[in-house]
């Protein structure tokens, strides 16, 4: 090769070299690849840009506002939960405002004539559930260990107007609940969590094809172990878990065969 041609090579390989760096984006103002200058970003479509300004996960407003009540006896018993959620609720366990709205919901939705519940309190999840049972014709039979809490409860469900719905009964529940008879067609697990495991093979029995178990705080799932494995490893049962990012609550469904 004459070193005329071979000259012509090596200005055309340099030509296509700097072509191609200048065609980079910023390349003719930083060709430096150290730079610490980064090249300019890409202009945002305008559908990237609406789904950016969107409001973070769980900001809908509409999810803030309170329950609206009805008619006179659901604004006095919405009163009270107000009341029992800024003043009781320190040191009670209670369930969210959010988590009694849900069973209040599906307390409703399900026609429910019989409500179980393992852990009383001082009866604020039990008034939930009351004001849906005040329209199906239900009942609700709540369990409660500790004698203050019980006092306690039974004097909210006279404010309340509800006591004429539930019945309290007062005892260690694992023992207590060989009492009942079913058809359930809800049952409320939030107690000594260890203890779900045995609330469940004592009452699903008990509980009708159809029938709800939900049980509060699933997120502390040590504790749960047992219960968890039991609600999502058997056939018969469909289990979704709602609130994950509160204390957690499952849906258990007990299916129709």
């Amino acid at each position: 090769m004459s070193k005329k041609m071979l000259s012509m090579i090596l200005v055309a390989a340099v030509c296509v070299t700097v072509g191609h760096i200048l065609a980079q984006p910023g390349g003719s103002e930083n060709p430096n690849p150290d730079s610490q200058t980064p090249p300019p970003r890409p202009e945002r479509s305008m559908d990237q840009e609406s789904r950016r300004n969107r409001p973070p996960r769980g900001e809908n407003a509409a999810a803030l506002k309170p329950p609206l009540p009805q008619n006179e006896t659901e604004k006095k018993i919405l009163a009270v939960l107000e009341e029992m959620n800024r003043s009781e609720s320190r040191g009670m366990m209670n369930v969210s405002p959010t988590d009694g709205r849900l069973l209040r919901l599906l307390t409703e939705s399900l026609g429910a004539q019989q409500v179980v519940e393992i852990g009383t309190s001082n009866g604020y999840s039990a008034i939930w559930f009351s004001l849906a049972l005040r329209t199906t014709g239900g009942k609700l039979i709540t369990h409660e260990i500790d004698a203050g809490r019980a006092a306690l409860a039974r004097k909210n469900f006279q404010r309340a107007g509800v006591d004429g719905l539930i019945t309290l009964v007062e005892g260690n529940a694992h023992e207590t609940v060989s009492q009942l008879e079913g058809p359930i067609d809800i049952l409320f697990l939030d107690a000594d969590k260890e203890g779900y495991s045995d609330y469940l093979k004592k009452l699903l029995p008990k509980v009708r094809p159809g029938g709800l178990i939900l049980a509060h705080n699933t997120n502390m799932a040590k504790p749960m172990k047992e219960y968890l494995d039991a609600v999502t490893t058997d056939p018969a049962l469909e289990t979704l878990f709602l609130f994950q990012e509160g204390a957690g609550i499952g849906v258990t469904l007990k299916k129709r065969e």
